[in-house]
């Protein structure tokens, strides 16, 4: 089998910076009823902070787990595949637990009409729970919420399978992630989310594992990226505005052709199966991005752009912190009120909390208990 060439690669502030971006809007977006979410990017286009977040992992995972296969072999570079999505496992099983609590105390101690276990669409847990703990455990239980998290396990654990296909030649990697991707559109490949009725994931991970893998190609080197010009940044900013009238729900409902432009356009731009417009937009911000950035990326490592480089370097306990205290921050705005200042105050406060996490979780991995290394 051909050695895949493997150059070192140092750590892209660009991609914890947008990552910990994402968070925020994560967390902003899954408060519910969060007056500010109108104002998310995922309401002026069709791709958003998910995306985002899929991209910059997939980009980031290649620079994680590449070099060890390369410099391990195919087993021990599955080895570690298999340990990090065993712990994504355990943190998306932990979390619902403190969902699930969260809900019941709400419905207990909070006086807001509220049923919070019915919102959560957790009332077939708590009826037929043995059942729920069982479909809980194998993927096939996925209440509302939980579907990034175990997207993101499905499409980590196919990496294996990508690099012993890319060990053989890149090209048949790239074909399979196609595939599948077509698959999705093609035959309606899909997983079950519900027990009690039919619904799938709400992100499919054989679709969204092309957006994943887009990112993982691009780190690896494997995919080249179009070289700077002119028509290009003109084509993608064309792209991104004509998207605005067709993805600003207050703009296309109140036309009448435009909403019918936006029904018809529904299967391209499609959240669960990762619409190929919804892709190609994601694609187009990306290279905006790159373009106005270039030449200027030392303002990453300015003291106003540290909190969210430090966010985006804490992922995945950022992400479980998000997660848990947007639906906690939409029970405080159901007891206060949902005033536009009370929404600017819970919002603000979350954020805050969300980047000290980030710099309390990177104090405890510093291991600043240890002594110093000696001269």
């Amino acid at each position: 089998m051909a050695d895949i060439p493997l150059k070192p690669k140092l750590r892209d502030l660009r991609l914890d910076f947008f990552r910990g971006i994402a968070l925020l809007l994560i967390f902003i977006s899954h408060m519910p009823d969060n007056w500010l979410a109108r104002f998310k990017p995922g309401a002026f286009g069709f791709s958003d902070s998910a995306d985002i977040f899929v991209f910059v992992s997939g980009y980031a995972a290649a620079l994680a787990y590449r070099k060890i296969f390369s410099r391990a072999g195919f087993f021990i570079g599955t080895a570690r595949i298999v340990k990090r999505v065993a712990e994504l496992y355990a943190c998306n099983l932990g979390l619902f637990f403190i969902f699930a609590t969260l809900c019941v105390a709400g419905d207990r101690f909070l006086d807001t009409g509220i049923d919070y276990v019915s919102l959560m669409n957790l009332d077939f847990f708590f009826e037929h729970t043995q059942a729920a703990l069982l479909g809980l455990y194998a993927l096939i239980y996925v209440p509302n919420y939980f579907d990034i998290l175990t997207m993101y396990m499905a499409v980590l654990a196919m990496m294996p399978l990508l690099m012993l296909l890319a060990r053989a030649h890149v090209a048949l990697a790239g074909l399979a992630s196609v595939a599948l991707y077509l698959c999705v559109h093609l035959f309606g490949w899909e997983l079950p989310a519900e027990m009690a009725f039919y619904r799938p994931w709400f992100f499919n991970p054989f679709a969204w594992q092309f957006l994943f893998y887009t990112g993982f190609f691009l780190a690896a080197g494997w995919v080249k990226p179009l070289p700077f010009r002119g028509w290009l940044t003109a084509f993608c900013a064309a792209i991104v505005i004509l998207a605005i009238p067709v993805s600003h729900f207050p703009t296309y409902s109140g036309v009448k052709w435009l909403e019918t432009l936006r029904i018809s356009l529904e299967p391209f731009v499609a959240k669960t199966n990762l619409g190929i417009l919804r892709y190609v937009h994601f694609l187009c911000l990306a290279n905006l991005t790159v373009t106005l950035l270039k030449g200027h990326e030392e303002t990453l490592h300015s003291l106003y752009a540290a909190p969210f480089v430090q966010t985006g370097q804490q992922a995945l306990p950022v992400f479980l912190t998000g997660i848990a205290l947007s639906f906690s921050a939409g029970m405080a705005l159901d007891v206060w009120g949902r005033s536009i200042p009370k929404t600017i105050v819970v919002n603000a406060a979350g954020i805050v909390i969300l980047m000290l996490t980030a710099y309390t979780v990177a104090w405890f991995k510093s291991q600043p208990w240890r002594p110093p290394p000696k001269a």
